[in-house]
Formats: C-alpha cells, structure tokens, sequence
C-alpha cells in the first residue's frame, strides 16, 4: 500500500495552492480531486476579482487572509504566468445613508490593514467610471482591487506543484477515513492509502469529509450565484469592479471587465439544498439584469454570449474554518471558503503549511524548488517576428482552431501535454480559451475534439466535455453495415 505524508482533499483554489506550497519541501504529497479536473467546483464559477479586504470583519479570519493574500498576487501570477489586473474597485453609493454604510466600511478597511482607501465624491466617480448612473452620489475607492483569471490561477498552482513533485488523482473520490497508529487509511473508489496527515479542502462537500472520521462539527450551507458574460465589444464599459454599497444580504449584484476584455455581471445570492445545483433561472437572470440596470442603466444586455452558476461554501459563523480538528491530530480542516477565498488562497495556503509543520515538526525544504512555471505560449500576444519563429519551429502555431479567441493548433497542443494537462474539453477551454469565444465552441469544438483524441491517444468518442459522463458523441452516424449496404445499392445502381 502507498503511504504519503499528506494527503490533500479537493483541486479547487485552495487544495491547490495549499498543494504548490507543500512542494516545497520533501514531503511525499498527493492532491485527490472526485472531478475530472482541478477547478472543477466553486473556482470555476465566481467573480474572478481580488478583493482589497475592507468588507472582512475586523478580526475574522477573512480579513486576516484576504489583506495578505491580495499583497501576494503579483509575485504569484508573474512567476506562475496567469493574467491578473489591479484596476481597483469603486463600491457606489446613491444615497446620504449608503455613504454612511461606505464610511463604516473605510474605517473597517483601514483597521484590516487595506492601503490607500479613499471615499471619492461624484464628480471623481465619474471620471473614474464615466457609463455609471448620474444618481450616484460618492463610492469607496479601492486601488489594490484586482481581477485574475481563478481557473488558470488554480491550473498553474497544480501544474507548478507536480512541476516540484506533488501527485495528483482526479476521478477519485474519497469514500470512507480511518484513523489509526500511522494516521489515516483513506479509502477511494480508485482504491486505499495510508497518509500521516489530511488536509481537508473538500469545498461543498467539506462537511462531509470531516464527518468520515469527526463528529460532524459544522455545515456546508450551499448558496448559489449566477452570472451573464458578455461579448468583449463591450468590454471596456467600466474599467473597474463596481460594487454597489452592501446590505445584510452580501455584496449584491456587481460589474466588472474580466482579464480577458469581457465584461461580467453577477452574482445573485441564494440558499440552495443541493452542493451541485449549478442550473441558472429565469428569475435569478431577471434579478441580475434589474439590479445592474441601476448602475449601468444605458447597458446593451443583448451582448450576452452565456450565462452560468456557481456555488459558494458558506458556514453559520459566516468565516473562513481553518483548523486541526480536536478530534484526530494531523486533520486539517479548510472549509467554508467562500468570498474572499480567491483573494485569500495565497494567504491560506501558507497559513496552512505553517499549521501543519507546528503539528508535525519543521519540514526539510527542497533545494531544487522551482516557483516558475513554464511559460505559457499565447500566440496572438508575440511580434510578427516571433510568431514567425514559432510556425518556423512548429507549424501548428501557424493554423488557428478557434476563430473568436484566436487560439492555434500548437496552443491547445501545449496544454494537453503540460503536467495536469487538459484531457477534455472544457478542460482545454479554461486553459488555452478554445471555445470562450462567441460561439462558445459551436465552430471550433469539433476540432478541439480531434485534437484531444489525436494527443491522448484515445477513440474521439472517449473524449467529454467535462466530467466522465458528460460524452458529447457516441459513435458514427452511419455504421459500417449499413456504410457497406449503401455502397454495394451504389455499385448495382451504376451496374443497371
């Protein structure tokens, strides 16, 4: 049986960075994800922004995190390779009370340690953001505020983790814990290992990881949020994350440009009973576009090109759960990361390594630890000198697949091939953006399929669009008996 030293549950933004954090050092370290992909959970559906950390609670672990984990981004994305933003963030007011609730939340940014908060009147928002609504009357400015891509950020980390040494299993689900002498025998539906320690970033499903081998101790209340993307020909309609003030129920409906020129707007916020309850509604898009219109009320709404759903782990306490269970030494539990766990995720991930070197003795650190990723070709970026020196090195950089991205053949060949490499379609969609586009795949994934079946070696008809089941073709239209029937009418056709 094979033994790790820990053992890390969930591939989202947080199992993931906790994971390039522990590679670091000579730890035998595996990464299980029940998806057939990191990212596949709550990062992959979320606002994308960085939050500048005056929201937390004064105190609370969110605040702690968040300020320190925003401080983080730009060394992380640079060494990583992952577009990220500092555009700053503007939460506007309409009212002489919601000023009131903006002072508050200075005061409180202040104290978490936010720099260079500043309350701006309406004629400074307007040159800021000049599309907003004229009834606006002040906003909170935050310079720090950023956007990144979450996915490719939670990509990169895995990649650069097994880069250093980390395993990582997809398609495993956890099914049973038990705790004994040397730690825990984790048991999956891939089959059993033996691991010193746990590390339980299970998202959703946290709750029920701990309670494998814990008393329940706390749980998951799943809320979910939908979304409208639209096309990047509006884009640029604001240039930063827009917040309207926040109310008891949470930071409200939102607009902001994403890192790659679209434009978002979401979420809703709602309680829902099922961890996988991903649909959009009639009502939630309605809600959306009813709340926006009070900030962008000129907004051309007739560019959307999809819509989505995401879920957020929250927690009565409404704070972050980073701990070792009192229960079973050498359990951590990482749950309930809900907003602003993308900003935090740096923080948390050494938080976390330093928790588990108190309860295990320092680690040894690895000489040869690479924090660089290798870099990401994008093709469409490089001088004509350089991409000429590219198709001159490998010709499939010279056949675009994806027309409304202008993603090319090597691209998507790069990433398939890369540590934690796309294997399906969605895969290669939030890694390379084949199929981000317009038409949402509609020209380009026939062809992105090939070329997964053509690099993985594998019958096209293997290949999904997102987890296991998710198969997008089942066989040929015609089959070979009724191919060879057609051909021998044809032959006695031409024969009379």
């Amino acid at each position: 049986m094979t033994v790790y030293d820990v053992t890390i549950i969930g591939g989202g933004i947080i199992g993931t960075a906790i994971a390039r954090e522990l590679s670091r050092y000579k730890l035998n370290t595996i990464l299980v994800d029940k998806e057939n992909d990191v990212a596949n959970g709550t990062t992959k559906a979320n606002s994308a922004i960085v939050h500048a950390g005056y929201d937390a609670k004064v105190g609370t672990l969110k605040a702690k995190t968040n300020v320190a984990g925003n401080a983080m981004f730009d060394t992380l994305c640079k060494e990583l390779g992952v577009p990220f933003k500092r555009i700053g963030s503007l939460v506007v007011a309409f009212s002489e009370e919601e000023m009131v609730t903006l002072k508050e939340l200075y005061e409180q940014g202040k104290i978490n340690g936010v720099p260079n908060l500043e309350i701006i009147q309406q004629e400074d928002v307007r040159k800021i953001e000049p599309n907003l609504s004229k009834e606006i009357i002040g906003a909170l400015y935050a310079p720090s505020a950023g956007i990144v891509g979450p996915w490719e950020l939670a990509i990169a980390l895995a990649e650069n983790a097994v880069e250093n040494g980390v395993e990582i299993r997809l398609n495993t689900e956890v099914t049973a814990i038990e705790k004994n002498q040397e730690g825990f025998l984790v048991t999956t539906d891939e089959g059993h290992f033996q691991t010193k320690y746990i590390i339980n970033c299970g998202g959703l499903f946290a709750d029920r990881i701990n309670n494998m081998v814990n008393t329940p101790s706390f749980k998951i209340l799943p809320n979910r949020g939908e979304y409208n993307l639209f096309d990047k020909s509006v884009g640029n309609y604001v240039n930063s994350v827009v917040f309207q003030t926040p109310t008891k129920h949470g930071k409200g409906v939102l607009v902001l440009p994403t890192v790659h020129g679209n434009l978002l707007i979401g979420p809703t916020a709602e309680a829902v009973d099922e961890p996988r309850a991903v649909e959009t509604t009639i009502g939630g898009l309605k809600y959306l576009k009813e709340k926006a219109q009070k900030v962008v009320p000129n907004f051309p709404f007739s560019t959307v090109i999809t819509s989505f759903a995401g879920l957020r782990a929250k927690v009565a306490t409404n704070d972050f759960i980073i701990e070792e269970s009192k229960e079973s030494k050498g359990f951590i539990n990482v749950a309930a990361i809900d907003s602003p766990g993308l900003s935090a995720a740096p923080a948390i991930g050494k938080m976390v390594v330093e928790m588990l070197k108190e309860i295990a003795g320092n680690f040894q650190g690895k000489e040869d630890f690479n924090p660089n990723r290798r870099p990401v070709i994008n093709f469409m970026e490089l001088s004509n000198e350089e991409k000429a020196a590219m198709i001159e090195k490998d010709p499939r950089y010279g056949r675009i697949i994806c027309r409304c991205e202008e993603i090319t053949e090597g691209e998507i060949v790069d990433i398939i091939n890369r540590k934690a490499g796309a294997t399906n379609l969605d895969a290669v969609k939030r890694r390379a953006r084949a199929g981000a586009g317009r038409c949402q795949g509609g020209f380009c994934g026939p062809r992105v399929m090939e070329i997964l079946a053509r690099e993985l070696n594998v019958d096209i008809t293997e290949v999904v669009k997102d987890s296991k089941s998710s198969y997008l073709l089942t066989g040929p239209t015609k089959s070979s008996k009724h191919q060879e029937d057609s051909d021998q009418l044809v032959a006695v056709s031409q024969d009379k």
